[in-house]
């Protein structure tokens, strides 16, 4: 099923799934260990990457780093990940000729719906190939700017960042390191939530990443219990107190170190 619905987006499911699951979810915001936030010349992520002098700005080209987020994925992460020019290396991600197979029948399948058929159509409605191109790439640019936009923030509101310890061990457990590193935020009005398809609720899917998304309304709360009793920081936040924690920690991480 995850291979099915992953063909129209064009990313290939096997890599997504390690560097999003065993990369990001087992080491949220540690430097070096989670994909996700790693080092790049575009978005500078956590105070121990490397600062350069367009990240000034980054609190204002954000969201166009976040449409070309799908795109990139697409055509320069799966790529590399398949050519062994990744950690994803040492993972042996879909291995020899039957992973070639599998992934390249993927990539070639996802053109045939998402190019050749609106090509088709194009055609006999009398229209060129620019508008194929461009209904193409505007399709995977609002929809990972969307996705990005409703996600990523909650990785940076007023969250903490770690280098990889020595001993090998945080000082804290897994759970309480989801506390740490992510939040959940509440649409406004809650009806919007239903759209959202569960992706406001951004820690309480670090913490139960193998349940549905129509559970985590009713996850949510009781999470919220469980950590008043044990002494976590639960936060759910509105999407403006997200949207103002996230340009706050752009403008902050823009900044050159001292």
């Amino acid at each position: 099923m995850t291979r099915v619905t992953a063909i129209p987006l064009g990313i290939e499911p096997a890599y997504w799934t390690v560097r999003h699951v065993h990369y990001h979810h087992a080491h949220a915001n540690v430097e070096h260990y989670d994909l996700d936030t790693a080092a790049n010349r575009f978005l500078r992520q956590t105070p121990f990457q490397p600062w350069y002098p367009q990240f000034r700005y980054q609190h204002r080209y954000w969201p166009l780093i976040a449409a070309l987020s799908l795109p990139y994925i697409n055509w320069i992460y799966d790529w590399s990940d398949r050519l062994g020019l990744t950690p994803l290396a040492a993972d042996r991600v879909l291995p020899g000729l039957r992973g070639w197979v599998t992934f390249l029948s993927a990539k070639t399948l996802h053109l045939l719906i998402a190019v050749a058929v609106p090509a088709w159509v194009a055609h006999r409605l009398g229209l060129g190939w620019g508008w194929v191109a461009f209904g193409y790439f505007a399709g995977q640019m609002l929809a990972s700017c969307v996705l990005v936009a409703l996600v990523l923030g909650t990785h940076w509101a007023d969250v903490t960042f770690y280098l990889p310890p020595e001993s090998g061990q945080l000082p804290h457990t897994w759970h309480a390191h989801a506390f740490h590193t992510v939040c959940d935020w509440q649409p406004q009005p809650a009806w919007l939530g239903y759209w959202l398809g569960g992706l406001n609720w951004h820690l309480t899917h670090h913490l139960f990443p193998t349940y549905s998304h129509r559970h985590y309304p009713a996850l949510a709360a009781r999470v919220a219990e469980v950590a008043r009793a044990h002494g976590l920081d639960y936060r759910a936040l509105t999407y403006r107190e997200l949207l103002t924690a996230q340009q706050t920690f752009l403008r902050a991480m823009g900044q050159r170190p001292n």
